[in-house]
């Protein structure tokens, strides 16, 4: 297996069962267990839940849970390591 390779699989098995936080391209943000992804660069994730504005802003939202969530690759705009949920 090439290094690049090498490295990004055991960048992706240190983000299994860490709570992660995604930003979508129509403003909805998802936190959740990332589970896995695929070469299309979609993403499952677990216990996911969906907030329609940011979680950390000034406006407090009950969020949706969605549960098990597959998130298209082409919408995700960021993934970031979630610290607010425990």
């Amino acid at each position: 297996m090439a290094p690049e390779k090498q490295d990004t699989r055991e960048r992706l098995n240190g983000w299994l069962n860490q709570t992660m936080r995604i930003r979508m391209t129509d403003g909805r943000t998802l936190i959740g267990l990332f589970l896995c992804t695929d070469k299309d660069r979609n993403v499952i994730l677990g216990s996911c839940e969906e907030y329609l504005t940011p979680p950390d802003s000034s406006q407090k939202e009950e969020p949706r849970v969605l549960g098990l969530a597959m998130v298209p690759g082409q919408h995700i705009v960021s993934i970031e390591n979630d610290k607010i949920k425990s």
